[in-house]
C-alpha cells in the first residue's frame, strides 16, 4: 500500500486521472465490506483499505492536476487529517493509524527534498518533454550525492529508523513502524531508479 502510490498510481493518474480518482470509491467500498467481516484478518484489511483510500484520493488530486506545484503536495495529502485524528479512538483506529503514518512518511520525504535542494527540480521534471525529463531527474538524483545532502539523508533516515523501532513496541504502532520503514525503503528505491533508469520512476510521462 505504500509502494503502489509511487509506482502504479502516479502513472495511472497521468494517463487518466478521473478513473484513478473514481477508483477511490472501489477502495472504500471493498474496505467497508471487509471491515464488517467476522474474520479479524479480513476486518483489519478492510480498515487498512479505508485508511489507504484517503492517501489514494489525495494522490490522485495532486498527481492528476497539481503535480507541478510541490508546495501543495503535503497540504493536499493532509486533507483528511482531522478525520484521521478523530478516528484514533474508535473502531477505525487502524485506518487512521495507516493514514497518519503515510502522511508522516510523506512529510519526511518532502522535507528531506526541500532540505537537500532537489525540490526545485520537481516542477521541471513533471512538466518536461520525454527527452528532457530523464536528464532532469538524473540531475536531481546526482544533487543528492553531494556531501551535505548525503549527511542530511543519513540523519533523516536514522531518525525514521529510531522512531520506527520505538513505535514497533506499541499496539498499532507496529503497523505505523512498518509504514515508515517502507516509506524509507521506497525513497531509497526511487533515488536508485532516478540515477539508473529515470523513466521507470513514475514521475515521467
Amino acid at each position: 500500500m505504500v509502494v503502489l502510490p509511487v509506482f502504479l498510481q502516479a502513472p495511472w493518474v497521468r494517463l487518466d486521472p478521473f478513473s484513478a480518482t473514481l477508483f477511490t470509491a472501489v477502495l472504500i467500498g471493498v474496505g467497508l465490506v471487509l471491515h464488517r467481516s467476522r474474520s479479524q484478518t479480513a476486518s483489519d484489511l478492510g480498515s487498512l483499505l479505508v485508511g489507504f483510500s484517503g492517501s489514494w484520493l489525495a494522490g490522485c488530486i495532486f498527481w492528476g492536476w497539481l503535480r507541478a506545484h510541490p508546495v501543495l503536495h503535503l497540504p493536499i495529502e493532509a486533507f483528511a487529517l482531522p478525520i484521521a485524528l478523530g478516528g484514533l479512538n474508535g473502531p477505525w483506529r487502524l485506518a487512521a493509524t495507516f493514514y497518519l503514518s503515510s502522511l508522516v512518511g510523506t512529510a519526511c520525504t518532502d522535507l528531506a527534498m526541500a532540505a537537500t535542494g532537489v525540490m526545485r527540480f520537481w516542477p521541471s521534471v513533471v512538466t518536461a518533454s520525454l527527452d528532457q525529463a530523464p536528464l532532469l531527474l538524473h540531475a536531481a538524483g546526482m544533487q543528492l550525492l553531494n556531501p551535505i545532502p548525503i549527511l542530511l539523508l543519513i540523519a533523516a533516515a536514522t531518525a525514521i529508523v529510531v522512531v520506527s523501532r520505538r513505535l514497533n513496541q506499541r499496539g498499532t504502532g507496529s503497523m505505523a513502524s512498518a509504514v515508515l520503514l517502507t516509506t524509507l525503503w521506497v525513497d531509497g528505491l526511487f533515488l536508485l531508479t532516478a540515477l539508473i533508469q529515470p523513466s521507470l520512476s513514475g514521475l515521467i510521462e
